[in-house]
């Protein structure tokens, strides 16, 4: 948030797509129960605005904790992740045999957090053991859930979300109806979008009055009701809408009034398709999340679909309001609501479906191999986030693997090589080890990818500390490899070994264990565990005092990983010669070496890289005589490690740490050292990183230090753009807005974010935002 006040607040609440109407009376009855209640659920029928209503809430209260996180649980089936989800969110490492609630528990109890868990009504019984166990921990922890039902656990405060007021029959508008009526004002802002001409007449009151009397108020049927408008005038639409009623809610009278509503109103959308376009609609339903175009051509297409024509039918849908359209890190994904979802799913039959699945779980298959031939290489740390992005669809297909017979093979390839390239860089090793479990359950077959398959989850087990097990799964692993003869699974577990010698100090045992995993990588042509191998028999080289080799061996594995492009691996290597540099008095090269990984620790959001990057930075600085530098980067480090969960030390470093320390409270006096590192502990990630590598913003200043901003980059137009960003509308609303086309208004956008350097509409809104409080709200 460049240019704004310290927000000590952190999260992933994202910019709202559209304006928000109306809810004022909701809004301050949430203030009112979180006062009184830690949980407050929010519950009503689909397409009411649960979601949208508790984003607002959030975001208007998000000053009041450190941090504000969404957990979106609408494509998550299976209830074992729900924990693991919400601790990937908030971006805590899973490094235990633990029940991943504990170590939740034990981040947020030492903040004022307040989580959304959304979409809880097909995990109400898992949310409701989550909810309960964390607010019982964390005293400061509030939550909002949505939900078409309660979580019925004690303490919880519902909060029933009824359709927004419209007037009462024969109650005529006036020009005050938006003001006195939310669902007229929805409606007259979507018509609007659609019709840029439209207005509030004497001629069209009555018609508008009537329509949101039949929508009752619903915000999803209000929206695509409006899209009509560009085809039918209101009195048309209106007429339309009771024959279909009339006709629709004949064969569902167990639904309440107000989902025959909706399912009227869907219905009739759907029926004012084209054929391809409702087969595309039903098509997509099967996918668990946002989605991208690829994935649409890839899984959608044929029979009646023909690959050329996706793009047309999916901007079809968005312009009917069928679909979202949404950012993510520059990628443009799309989203179907779960309503909507819902409805597409229930005209899918069993086979179709069953096929689609398929299509689904060879794309993401195929995704999968093509991450794992080129993760060790430039396109890794985008290949990074494009798993982390597509989780929800990974699991998606992991799951069909477990439930159609004969594809468990399948899944336990798709399972191994995501633990290298997915699970294990972004410590969910929870979830690893909950897929691998039962992949190697289910295919038992003696193949080198089960194999591998035992090495990896051995790794896991190691990394959580259930050593017996893993000893266990490495030495059924290494036993079939041999008797398969095969050179990369013998690598694997080799390094697997070596790696967990490492951690207990048999130093001898690792160097045997990595030499013979230099080897096996070797002859087996896989160069990212071969740099693993070299940077592993590095380090035991320098643990036994083989310095020389130690060197060696290191840059072997630096010159590896830079020839190839990679990242991750060259991050720990810098950091390794870096503390090499340090103690040789080389404290420049240090500095610069350890400023490079932290780029590559925040690229990758790898919370453990920029914790020990941090610390030796401060090392290193005490060095250098910048004491007060040093205690502010130890205060950073530690705020990084506790917020996500990682060990407190190493025993490695403890003398490095130990020294720096004393060194610091000798230089500046008890007090003044605990006062830098307090604030360094209140910096956020960004401004924390930022001045590690010695690019300090004014982000994070005191509420009471205001910068006056600097002159704004952009142009007058794309001021105005950055203004209706800045209020919530989505291009194409910005599109009606300005009276150009949409295509130019993404291009507005896209242009901001190149010259502010930013990556989402979330940044953009906040510059805006902080510009006015600091004066600079012109250009």
């Amino acid at each position: 948030m460049a240019g704004s006040r310290q927000v000590r607040q952190v999260g992933n609440l994202p910019a709202d797509l559209t304006s928000f109407v109306g809810r004022k009376r909701e809004l301050a009855r949430i203030r009112q129960l979180l006062v009184a209640s830690r949980l407050v659920t929010l519950t009503g029928v689909g397409g009411v605005g649960k979601t949208r209503l508790a984003l607002r809430a959030a975001a208007e209260q998000h000053r009041a904790f450190d941090a504000v996180w969404l957990v979106d649980l609408t494509g998550l089936d299976d209830p074992h992740l729900v924990a693991e989800t919400v601790a990937a969110t908030v971006g805590l490492r899973d490094e235990s045999t633990a029940c991943p609630l504990d170590g939740l528990a034990q981040l947020l109890a030492s903040q004022r957090t307040l989580l959304l868990l959304d979409n809880c009504e097909h995990l109400s019984d898992s949310c409701a053991e989550l909810a309960d166990r964390l607010l019982r921990s964390a005293s400061e922890l509030r939550i909002i859930a949505t939900s078409r039902q309660s979580l019925g656990i004690v303490g919880e405060q519902g909060m029933r979300v009824a359709p927004l007021a419209v007037p009462d029959s024969g109650r005529p508008l006036t020009a005050k109806a938006p003001e006195l009526y939310d669902g007229v004002a929805l409606f007259l802002e979507r018509a609007v979008a659609a019709v840029p001409e439209f207005t509030l007449t004497q001629g069209n009151q009555a018609a508008v009055a009537e329509l949101c009397r039949r929508l009752e108020g619903i915000p999803l049927a209000i929206e695509l009701a409006a899209v009509r408008l560009r085809a039918l005038s209101v009195d048309a639409l209106v007429e339309h809408l009771n024959d279909r009623y009339r006709f629709l809610t004949r064969g569902s009278r167990t639904a309440s009034p107000r989902q025959r509503t909706l399912h009227a109103l869907v219905n009739w959308s759907f029926q004012l398709l084209s054929a391809s376009e409702q087969t595309l609609w039903t098509r997509l339903s099967i996918f668990p999340g946002d989605f991208d175009l690829e994935t649409v051509e890839s899984v959608c297409a044929g029979d009646g679909i023909e690959g050329e024509d996706v793009l047309d039918l999916i901007d079809g849908l968005l312009d009917k309001s069928l679909l979202q359209r949404e950012e993510h890190d520059r990628q443009v994904r799309y989203r179907m609501l779960e309503t909507l979802r819902e409805f597409g799913r229930q005209r899918l039959g069993a086979d179709e479906r069953r096929a689609l699945l398929r299509r689904h779980r060879d794309r993401y298959r195929l995704l999968v191999d093509q991450a794992v031939a080129e993760w060790f290489g430039p396109r890794q740390v985008s290949w990074f986030t494009r798993l982390r992005l597509e989780r929800a669809h990974l699991r998606a297909a992991l799951e069909f693997c477990l439930q159609e017979p004969g594809e468990a093979e399948a899944g336990l390839h798709i399972a191994t090589l995501l633990y290298e390239t997915h699970w294990k860089p972004n410590a969910f090793y929870s979830e690893g080890h909950h897929w691998l479990a039962r992949m190697l359950e289910a295919a038992p077959g003696p193949t080198a990818m089960r194999a591998e398959a035992l090495c990896a989850e051995a790794d896991v087990a190691y990394t959580q500390g259930d050593i017996a097990a893993a000893e266990r799964l490495v030495e059924e692993g290494r036993a079939l490899a041999c008797e398969l003869g095969h050179a990369g699974a013998l690598g694997l577990a080799a390094l697997v070994s070596g790696m967990a010698a490492n951690i207990t100090g048999d130093y001898e045992r690792a160097a045997a264990l990595f030499e013979d995993a230099v080897t096996r990588n070797t002859e087996a042509g896989n160069t990212m565990r071969l740099a693993c191998a070299l940077l592993s028999l590095g380090t035991a080289a320098d643990y036994l005092g083989d310095r020389r080799r130690a060197a060696e061996l290191i840059e072997r594995s630096l010159a590896l990983s830079e020839a190839h492009g990679e990242s991750w691996i060259r991050a720990w290597v810098m950091i390794i010669v870096a503390l090499d540099a340090w103690q040789h008095g080389d404290s420049a090269r240090a500095i610069s070496l350890l400023r490079e990984s932290l780029v590559v620790g925040r690229d990758f959001d790898d919370r453990l890289i920029i914790t020990i990057g941090m610390r030796a930075l401060a090392w290193t600085l005490t060095g250098t005589g910048d004491f007060i530098g040093a205690a502010h980067m130890l205060g950073a480090a530690d705020k990084v490690r506790r917020t996500a969960g990682i060990s407190a030390h190493w025993s490695q470093h403890a003398e490095f740490h130990e020294r720096c320390v004393a060194t610091l409270r000798d230089g500046l006096g008890d007090a003044a050292f605990a006062e830098a590192v307090r604030q360094g502990g209140e910096w956020t990630l960004g401004h924390a990183t930022a001045e590690a590598l010695g690019t300090p913003r004014v982000t994070d200043k005191k509420d009471d230090e205001i910068d006056a901003p600097a002159p704004s980059p952009l142009t007058r137009r794309e001021h105005e753009v950055a203004e209706l960003v800045a209020r919530g509308l989505g291009n194409k609303e910005i599109s009606s807005e300005l009276v150009i086309a949409q295509r130019t208004a993404e291009s507005h956008v896209e242009h901001i974010m190149t010259k502010l350097g930013f990556k989402s509409r979330t940044q953009i809104a906040s510059w805006m935002t902080a510009r006015k409080v600091a004066g600079g709200g012109d250009r």
